[in-house]
């Protein structure tokens, strides 16, 4: 949507040139670009929430009825993130009908949702199919990596944005505009984090030094990052790993970690040369010098600094948070339900967060060791995925969702496993086989907060290369999420300026058909 200044004003009012779409709650996205345009520095989220307030107090019953189904039902959330995209092809769009070069070596065994199978190394997702749904049909224009794009509200993204994650043009990750919204409903921060990622910084233990952009925070300022994780643990198994000509053995905690494995925020260990004492005097100290600078913290860049101290010193002195990321105070029969490896202690970790009072966290299946890494599987994708990949996350993904329906929170807990694009559903002639970035048709799952169990929505084709019913973006998929979350998906964010960004495009739509 353009914003267009006419050759009039009324009142001392910007009137805009837009579509007069109401939202479900009367409040039209034309009113709301209004009330930010009457002060180019003026549109702050709390105006937004209080005029939304209002409206909705005001709404009738027939306008309430526009509300798909499964708003606010989730109160809680775990995205899970495959980063550099699993094939649709091995995990739960198979095509077994297809030719060899299209459908690989790998056969689909049933699950317990009739007619649908899933591939033949996710056995223990086979028995607890009925408690997910699956979406089959999303698609986009860009096969390149990137959480930028499925997990923000960019409209479009290039390799120097996910390159980049300091472009200006980066909209906020899903996690830190939930956090947001948040604050603003409850009028500050919480005392516990509630936008948290794990297993460790995004893109910090693969070779090179360009980390990738995505899960950040963008104009809302450095406040709203997640709140990262750092990984304490040894990887007893290893797998031999190729970049181009490169081929070496790394030992990787993703295929398999040591029973004393945990994790613990960054700034969660105390050098040892800083004492409690000494901590609380540097604290007395910023506080007295922010006294000084209170210019500064009327800035969006200066509220973003005090949130951040804040933060940081409330992690270092919480033994709830220590408590919450030491995994080791599970079972063993617990911890086996998950998998002894990086990304299944990961998602236990990420289900006792919630446990503590944390509302969102993101559990990322990241490179490690080379770039190229992860699910991203141009060379050796056979082997791979038998050895490094499916087994982790069968063992993962089942083991989240069946804890949380053991445990009673699978009802209002919302679980997320996505990546950025599909793989091609012809195979590459490379050793181990390969197969390339492809994101004209991929899947996802979801189970939980407000999900239809064991649903299948839309379909490919025969080589599962193109959607046929049903398509979907990855827009579309944030919406959802944040309809379930209790967050109208057509508001507003205030960027570094004060002008209003919409939280995702004005074309993106819930997804009824996968909620309940």
């Amino acid at each position: 949507m353009m914003l267009i200044r006419p050759p009039y004003e009324e009142a001392g009012m910007l009137r805009l040139l837009s579509s007069p779409r109401q939202l479900c709650n009367g409040l039209t996205r034309r009113e709301l670009l209004e009330a930010g345009g009457t002060s180019l520095l003026g549109l702050s989220l709390p105006h937004l929430l209080q005029a939304d307030a209002v409206r909705a107090s005001e709404a009738t019953s027939t306008a309430a009825t526009k509300m798909p189904d499964g708003f606010g039902q989730a109160k809680r959330c775990i995205i899970l993130f495959l980063y550099g995209s699993p094939s649709q092809m091995e995990t739960v769009d198979m095509k077994p009908e297809a030719p060899v070069e299209i459908r690989g070596t790998m056969k689909p065994i049933p699950s317990v949702v009739p007619g649908l199978d899933v591939c033949e190394h996710l056995p223990n997702m086979a028995r607890m199919m009925d408690r997910v749904g699956v979406l089959r049909s999303i698609h986009h224009e860009y096969p390149i990596h990137g959480v930028a794009h499925a997990m923000t509200g960019t409209p479009v993204i290039d390799v120097n944005m996910e390159l980049s994650p300091n472009d200006p043009k980066h909209h906020p990750y899903f996690g830190s505009a939930v956090e947001y919204i948040d604050r603003q409903r409850r009028g500050g921060m919480s005392p516990f984090p509630q936008n948290v990622a794990l297993p460790f910084p995004f893109s910090s233990q693969r070779t090179g030094e360009v980390h990738r952009a995505g899960p950040y925070a963008a104009y809302l300022g450095s406040a709203y990052n997640p709140v990262w994780t750092e990984f304490e643990g040894r990887a007893d198994r290893s797998v031999y790993k190729t970049l181009g000509a490169r081929r070496e053995e790394i030992f990787d905690p993703y295929v398999g970690c040591t029973s004393d494995a945990y994790f613990r925020m960054a700034s969660t260990s105390l050098p040892a040369e800083l004492t409690l004492d000494r901590l609380d005097r540097r604290r007395s100290l910023l506080q007295q010098i922010d006294v000084a600078r209170r210019d500064l913290d009327q800035s969006l860049g200066g509220r973003s600094l005090s949130t951040f101290q804040q933060m940081a010193h409330s992690l270092i002195q919480s033994p709830a948070v220590v408590s919450a990321l030491d995994v080791r105070q599970e079972s063993q029969e617990t911890r086996e339900l998950y998998g002894m490896t990086l990304f299944g202690q990961s998602c236990l970790a990420a289900r006792r967060m919630l446990d503590a009072g944390t509302r969102l966290v993101s559990v990322f299946w990241d490179e490690y060791g080379l770039a190229g890494d992860a699910w991203d599987t141009h060379w050796n994708h056979f082997p791979r995925m038998v050895d490094q990949l499916l087994p982790g996350l069968d063992k993962a993904f089942s083991g989240l969702v069946l804890d949380l329906d053991r445990r009673g929170q699978l009802d209002d807990t919302l679980v997320v496993c996505i990546s950025e694009h599909g793989r091609t559903p012809k195979i590459a002639g490379v050793e181990g086989g390969g197969r390339d970035h492809w994101s004209q048709a991929y899947s996802a799952l979801f189970a939980g907060g407000g999900i239809a169990c064991g649903r299948v929505v839309g379909a490919t084709d025969k080589h599962a290369g193109e959607v046929v019913s049903n398509p979907v973006g990855p827009k579309d998929v944030l919406a959802t999420m944040y309809h379930l979350l209790g967050i109208e998906p057509h508001i507003f964010l205030p960027d570094r300026t004060g002008r209003p960004i919409p939280l995702v495009p004005e074309t993106s739509r819930v997804i009824t058909e996968l909620l309940a």
